[in-house]
């Protein structure tokens, strides 16, 4: 698929799905000529799917259908039929509706697809009338490669109704009011929280407070206050020891020359 229309089909499917709630897996609802074609040419009907809506899907197909299959006496497209989901429509077994009207009835439910079905169908008239219906997207097949339509006019007017009401009324739409609600909430649990904040001086970062270092002496600074010490001591020693030699000795020599003269 070329990249192109890849981007156009991935625009499509984000409108089904903002507009109309799509999720993943998509549902897909084929009739039985598209199984007939598919395996007539050996083109992978569900690989072909997922490339064209780039996402996983969900095969199904009616039991009306799946009559007209039968009648069809072709067991190769029985059985590839067969490997896909079976989707109920009501209708009674002995009676099987067309596969248009079966379709129809299990697509279009008040004016609405409802259940959000992906229609894969080769004929013309099923996609004719299902253009009407808002929110269907239409899938077939055309020489091997797999086409889906654009928008139909339905879907697109819905779209756009859609984007205009979020675009004015916004939160006052009532179906918005949850949102609403949801928001007055918040904002009041801020606020109280708010409120319940002690006021007071805030403590510092412990990050951002550097711990006091502790000077130590260095060994130059504590011989120089040993050494003062010493000098102190020693200067006092010697002014003590000068008082009381210095001045008993002469008096001992006068002594001895006393005794000597004699």
């Amino acid at each position: 698929m070329r990249q192109k229309r890849a981007k156009a089909y991935r625009k499509q499917m984000l409108v089904y799905n903002h507009t109309f709630k799509f999720r993943e897996p998509y549902q897909v609802l084929i009739d039985d000529q598209i199984v007939l074609d598919c395996h007539g040419s050996t083109f992978d009907l569900v690989k072909g799917l997922k490339r064209t809506l780039q996402a996983e899907v969900k095969v199904m197909i009616t039991q009306c259908c799946m009559q007209s299959l039968y009648e069809t006496n072709n067991q190769g497209a029985i059985d590839l039929a067969k490997t896909f989901e079976r989707r109920r429509c009501n209708h009674p077994p002995k009676e099987p509706k067309p596969p248009k009207e079966c379709i129809e009835s299990v697509v279009n439910v008040n004016g609405q697809n409802k259940h959000r079905y992906v229609v894969a169908t080769q004929d013309i008239d099923i996609r004719r009338s299902l253009r009407r219906t808002p929110g269907v997207p239409l899938v077939y097949t055309s020489r091997s490669v797999m086409v889906m339509e654009p928008l139909s006019d339905a879907s697109s007017k819905v779209s756009k109704a859609v984007e205009e009401d979020k675009l004015f009324k916004g939160l006052n739409d009532p179906r918005n009011a949850s949102l609403k609600a949801k928001e007055d909430a918040s904002k009041d649990n801020q606020q109280e929280t708010t409120r319940k904040r002690p006021r007071g001086p805030k403590q510092p970062n412990p990050l951002s407070v550097k711990k006091k270092k502790s000077i130590k002496p260095s060994s130059a600074d504590q011989s120089a206050e040993t050494g003062s010490g010493d000098a102190t001591k020693s200067s006092k020693r010697r002014r003590k020891h000068k008082s009381g030699t210095t001045r008993a000795q002469p008096s001992v020599e006068r002594a001895d020359d006393a005794t000597s003269s004699s």
